[in-house]
Order: C-alpha cells, then sequence, then structure tokens
C-alpha cells in the first residue's frame, strides 16, 4: 500500500470516527493490516524517519540481546537496516486480530530475504492511539530453523 493510500485511508478512519460511527472490528483490522504495510514499506523505501514514526514512545522491540525500549533505542539500533541501497528483508502480515475494545491489535506475518526465501516470522502488538492511528508497542521476530531432519 502506497504512503499516500495509507493517508487516505487513515483520514477516512478519522472522518468515520468523527461522524460518531464507530469502526467495526473488521474495518479495525483492515486498518492494522494497512499500517503494518506501510510500516514495511519504509524498509522498502529505505526512509527510518517514516520507520520510526509508526513507533510508539514507550516501543519495546526485541532486537538483539536485550530487549530495545523508546523509539530512539530501536531507531539507533534499526538504522543499520535502512543503510545501503538494497533492504536486507521484506515483511508483510498473514494474521492480524484486535481486541473488542479497538484499542489494541496484534499482527503477525513472514519475515523474507532479499532473494524471497522465508527466514522469520514477526510479531507485533499495535495500540491505537488516536482515531485511525496505529503505532506500534511490541515487536519480536523468530528465526524460522532452516534445519535438515
Amino acid at each position: 500500500m502506497s504512503l499516500a493510500k495509507f493517508a487516505f485511508t487513515t483520514a477516512l478512519a478519522l472522518a468515520t470516527a468523527g461522524a460518531g460511527a464507530a469502526p467495526s472490528n473488521a474495518e479495525l483490522k483492515q486498518q492494522v493490516a494497512d499500517t503494518e504495510r506501510a510500516f514495511a514499506a519504509t524498509m522498502q523505501q529505505r526512509d527510518l524517519a517514516a520507520f520510526t514514526s509508526f513507533l510508539s514512545d514507550e516501543t519495546v522491540f526485541y532486537s538483539g540481546p536485550t530487549p530495545l525500549r523508546g523509539k530512539e533505542q530501536v531507531a539507533a539500533f534499526w538504522k543499520k537496516f535502512y543503510d545501503g541501497k538494497e533492504a536486507p528483508f521484506s515483511w508483510e502480515p498473514d494474521q492480524v486480530e484486535v481486541i473488542d475494545s479497538g484499542t489494541l491489535a496484534h499482527s503477525s506475518g513472514p519475515v523474507y530475504d532479499p532473494k524471497g526465501k522465508l527466514i522469520a516470522r514477526f510479531n507485533s502488538v499495535w495500540r491505537q492511539e488516536a482515531p485511525g492511528k496505529w503505532r506500534i508497542v511490541f515487536d519480536k521476530g523468530q528465526d524460522i530453523c532452516d534445519c535438515k531432519k
């Protein structure tokens, strides 16, 4: 999804919220899936600033030996993934769930290397910080075993 389409979707969600109609769970799931795709697009676009904009101030990423806390620490660690012309990996959601209150969501999906080989799965928790505005609060990847039987 392009950032323009994401912005339109977000604006539409805000307009709907302002009109008094609460989004359905299906609409919230779509918001989160679209947000996750826009978040992943920052890697392909090589845009660390855009990546950082999706992080909650309270974000916790399980990247490295100890959890990273806060958007500045996460952005500093992830900068190495945004250096260079080619993205070192890509991801996309294939599962999204939103709790009934519409305030928290979980997304997960495959992570691929530059050649398209499945290398991991990610799990992310998103919080709706304003109507239609989701930010990531927890993120954890799990390597896929490439073991011989």
